[in-house]
């Protein structure tokens, strides 16, 4: 099966703007405005900010991962890859370019689920980047294993009331609603009885309990929260999808995220790879410049060849999502999720190295790399979870053998050939004694 990454001259020329705009204009807002994108734009950041949003506008590059419905332009996954990962190498690309997650994530499963009234009432906002939104499905006790989960929601006439507990729910102090997965039937399993329900952060007994933030992240940074949800009275208008079908919602938008994560990740990947080069060509130290000592130019050569895998195995997973669609590509999206945490921590670490102590400092965009790394192998589930998932997955293309000898056990080889190619038997060699 031949793979096809190519895109026509028209489309190289959007990716050539985005390159030019992202160095030009994007990058700057990190100083300017540092760690600023996720919260809500005030008059200084409008101002900026504005005008920049309608120039991606202005080249149909808005929301660029969003179908022709939406506003979008359908680009596909192969094509939002290339996007992506220019993207990648500025914090602030997805506030310019309407793709910041969680939202992306949010819009999409509105999109997709909503009745008309909940897409009138959210989508508008999320897809202009006006609001912010909250996807609250983690618990304390428990994140990976949602059996665990707590949180319930009770019908009670045309209601329904939620009570439970949330834990690392992202941008929870400035989002204007919240998606909550909640068991509304206990008695079956939760991929059966979890449902999910858009909240408005207003309603009586939301509260934001506590906020929390990452190692390395900036003060300004809206962070993750425990949000305790007592007795907040909800319509029934307000269920996401069917009864019952919270888990299907979820795991809907965790895919396509673990994705574009990925597609990101490339970019951030490239240019800490960028730093450590002009870094190693530039510093001179025991009578040579870095570039010339061996252990570095070890470095470079490993972050070059981990990009490129990790930048393949990326496009071949987007490619059998518009090839073949989500389902067939979940294997390939399950080795990215585990490979995007992978390649920032090895390469941010190198980049981090080669830089000496002003690597670690808030001097550098390095430290963000590392962590950002260490903190997307937890995201969505933990990098452990996804290779056991990945392994199950792979493993059901395989059928049991002889527990003794494999298949591939010489006896057997030559067996099988002997009843290929029998009338050549004289070419064959003698079978070994049997063991």
């Amino acid at each position: 099966m031949a793979f096809d990454f190519s895109v026509e001259p028209e489309f190289e020329k959007k990716l050539e703007w985005i390159r030019e705009f992202v160095r030009e204009e994007v990058e700057p807002l990190e100083v300017l405005f540092p760690s600023c994108e996720f919260l809500p734009l005030n008059d200084e950041r409008r101002r900026i900010v504005d005008p920049l949003k309608q120039k991606v506008r202005d080249q149909g590059l808005w929301a660029p991962h969003l179908g022709p419905e939406l506003g979008g332009q359908g680009f596909g996954a192969v094509k939002l890859t290339l996007i992506n990962e220019i993207l990648g190498r500025a914090t602030w690309s997805s506030i310019v370019f309407g793709t910041q997650a969680p939202d992306t994530g949010n819009a999409e499963i509105i999109a997709r689920f909503g009745t008309q009234d909940q897409k009138d009432t959210y989508l508008a906002g999320l897809l202009s980047g006006e609001i912010f939104s909250t996807f609250s499905m983690t618990e304390p006790q428990g994140g990976s294993d949602p059996r665990v989960f707590t949180t319930r929601a009770v019908r009670d006439g045309d209601d329904w009331i939620i009570n439970g507990r949330k834990y690392w729910s992202s941008n929870a102090s400035v989002a204007s609603f919240f998606i909550v997965v909640a068991i509304t039937n206990p008695d079956v399993a939760v991929h059966k009885g979890a449902s999910t329900f858009l909240v408005p952060k207003e309603t009586p007994g939301v509260v934001v309990e506590a906020t929390h933030h990452l190692v390395g992240s900036h003060k300004h940074d809206p962070g993750h929260s425990l949000v305790r949800y007592d007795n907040v009275r909800v319509p029934a208008s307000a269920m996401l999808g069917e009864e019952g079908g919270g888990f299907g919602v979820a795991q809907s938008r965790l895919a396509g995220g673990r994705l574009h994560h990925a597609m990101r990740s490339i970019g951030v990947a490239q240019r800490a790879i960028d730093m450590m080069g002009r870094r190693a060509k530039s510093r001179f130290t025991q009578g040579s410049v870095l570039a010339d000592k061996q252990l570095i130019q070890e470095f470079v050569a490993d972050s070059y060849i981990e990009l490129a895998q990790f930048r393949l195995l990326v496009l071949h997973a987007a490619w059998l999502v518009d090839t073949q669609g989500e389902h067939a590509a979940r294997e390939a999206i399950a080795a990215c999720k585990i490979q995007t945490a992978n390649v920032l921590k090895s390469i941010g670490l190198r980049a981090i190295q080669v830089h000496g102590g002003l690597g670690l400092t808030d001097q550098m965009p390095l430290s963000s790399v590392l962590f950002g790394g260490i903190a997307l192998g937890l995201a969505d589930g933990p990098t452990e979870a996804h290779k056991v998932n990945l392994a199950r997955m792979v493993l059901k293309g395989y059928e049991p053998e002889d527990p003794v000898w494999p298949s591939e056990f010489m006896t057997n080889r030559i067996e099988r050939a002997r009843e290929k190619y029998g009338h050549l038997v004289d070419r064959i060699p003698a079978l070994p004694v049997s063991p």
